[in-house]
């Protein structure tokens, strides 16, 4: 979000020390935004992306904590604003760990696990976030979700259960919070090939790539320009919304 000065304001990046995270939060500092690269235990990771958008002349500092904990995500509102200014826009994006399972060997605690990043974590964000948003009269709620919705992986059914609940957290959020003026979206990329896919073979990324329309493996710079859209002024009219970033992959 833009401050009515056209000082772009600061933005919070969960699990920004790599991965999308980190490519959004270089490409949020390009667009002038003072950018907090939130991590967990990246540290020197977080540092290098900091070094990065300082080297190209932007803002940016790190901060750690636990992004499912209720204290460490307040100390962590807390701790940005009074380092960067006030969050006028949330990037939601830290995960964890993402196992594959038949859905017979499913447990609730795996449910649970899957929750805990894609439902508590959101809600304790958006809730921290949310005061300051208010009395500023804006802002932007950027969740980073998945288009697994669409492709019903089945040995990742408590993931795709998970991402559903997260985005319909964004529909709600965008009804309650509009008058306020905060708008709140979901940005799905497709597979996007980040550190975490290094073991990927060239067999299954050309199996993957031979089904987009468009031809390609998507590249995290094109979740990044979703992103940066929906922080922009030009994306003030668009709330509600899930985005789709995976070339047409899952179009029917």
């Amino acid at each position: 979000m833009t401050h009515t000065d056209n000082t772009p304001g600061t933005a919070l990046v969960t699990g920004a020390s790599r991965g999308l995270g980190a490519v959004i939060a270089r490409r949020l500092a390009s667009d002038r935004h003072p950018v907090a690269v939130g991590h967990r235990s990246g540290a020197d990771a977080a540092r290098r992306v900091v070094a990065d958008i300082r080297a190209a002349g932007g803002t940016a500092e790190a901060f750690a904590a636990d992004v499912t904990d209720e204290t460490a995500v307040e100390g962590l509102v807390a701790d940005v604003t009074a380092r960067l200014g006030p969050i006028t826009t949330l990037v939601v994006n830290a995960t964890g760990p993402q196992p594959e399972s038949d859905p017979a060997a499913v447990t609730w605690d795996d449910h649970l696990a899957q929750l805990t990043y894609f439902v508590k974590s959101p809600t304790l964000l958006m809730r921290a976030v949310l005061p300051a948003m208010r009395e500023r009269g804006g802002g932007r709620i950027i969740q980073i979700g998945s288009d697994v919705l669409e492709r019903a992986l089945p040995t990742m059914s408590a993931y795709v259960a998970a991402k559903a609940a997260q985005h319909s957290l964004t529909e709600c959020w965008a009804r309650a919070l509009g008058p306020y003026g905060i708008t709140v979206n979901t940005v799905a990329p497709g597979w996007i090939p980040v550190e975490r896919h290094a073991g990927a073979s060239p067999e299954s990324l050309a199996a993957y790539a031979a089904d987009v329309p468009l031809g390609r493996m998507g590249r995290p710079e094109d979740v990044a320009a979703a992103v940066a859209f929906l922080a922009s002024p030009e994306a003030a009219f668009v709330t509600g919304e899930r985005i789709k970033v995976n070339g047409g992959h899952t179009l029917g």
